[in-house]
């Protein structure tokens, strides 16, 4: 399936031309499912090592399963599930490293993906700073959002899953979702194409790969809601197994990523 190409003059803001604006290619609805297909034979292709790293992904959603329960904060999973969407772009790294190795013909190893983040470390890690600490804003809002509704109500397992089955925890539910998918979208538009980016041209700063992403995300809103959504569902779906959904979906949206970057920004 061909992208469709097309060469826009450079944005400006405030006298300045945007980065890689004569760069960005626009796309339709039907290629956002020609990326699932390439992560779907990336998937194949990777094979044991795409599999494994997808596994760290399901172990991590265990780990912090039973560490909220430990702690008696099982009521943080939900939010921290959610929260792990958004720093999930870096988490993802070694995918692109996968498909980027791929796409080149050789065949990447387990170690190789695993240290990904190498081929651009500063940005890349700071990159993953800002996403935590977005991250952690929307748990602290959410928490705050209960307890500003629920006052009398305490955070036990049990306490909340009494609030959230009447009425009002409903329309808490409804509420935090609004709320949430709003972070979700931010985050989105932002590393849309971002951190496949930084991975793979060493030297590219986060802010100039956010813009990059902005644009590419206002270029094509509708491919890209299209795309925004069936991330969000996968994921979804990958939680709601209890995480061992992970690892295949996590691969499947890392690699499809890669090649929505690849589509969404020329070479060079």
């Amino acid at each position: 399936m061909d992208v469709q190409h097309t060469h826009p003059h450079p944005h400006r803001v405030g006298g300045t031309h945007l980065p890689y604006a004569d760069k960005i290619r626009t796309v339709d609805a039907d290629t956002v499912f020609h990326w699932l297909a390439l992560g779907w034979q990336d998937l194949l292709r990777g094979g044991v090592t795409s599999a494994a790293y997808g596994a760290i992904f399901a172990l991590a959603g265990y780990v912090i399963a039973i560490g909220l329960a430990r702690i008696d904060s099982i009521f943080l999973l939900l939010p921290v599930a959610a929260g792990f969407t958004l720093v999930a772009p870096v988490l993802a790294i070694g995918f692109y490293r996968i498909s980027k190795t791929l796409e080149s013909g050789g065949r990447a190893s387990f170690g190789e993906a695993l240290t990904a983040f190498q081929a651009n470390a500063f940005h890349i890690l700071t990159a993953g700073l800002v996403l935590m600490l977005f991250g952690l804003i929307w748990v602290r809002v959410a928490t705050l959002i209960f307890a500003l509704l629920f006052p009398a109500t305490g955070f036990s397992a049990e306490a909340m899953l009494a609030v959230l089955t009447t009425v009002e925890g409903f329309a808490f539910l409804v509420g935090a979702f609004v709320v949430g998918g709003a972070f979700a979208l931010v985050a989105f538009v932002f590393c849309a194409v971002s951190l496949p980016m930084m991975m793979d041209r060493p030297g590219m700063d986060f802010f100039t790969a956010s813009l990059v992403s902005m644009q590419a995300v206002l270029r094509n809103p509708g491919p890209m809601l299209l795309w925004a959504g069936i991330i969000a569902v996968a994921t979804a779906a990958g939680i709601v197994t209890f995480f061992l959904g992970l690892v295949i979906v996590m691969p499947l949206i890392g690699h499809a990523s890669w090649h929505a970057y690849r589509a969404l920004v020329e070479r060079g």
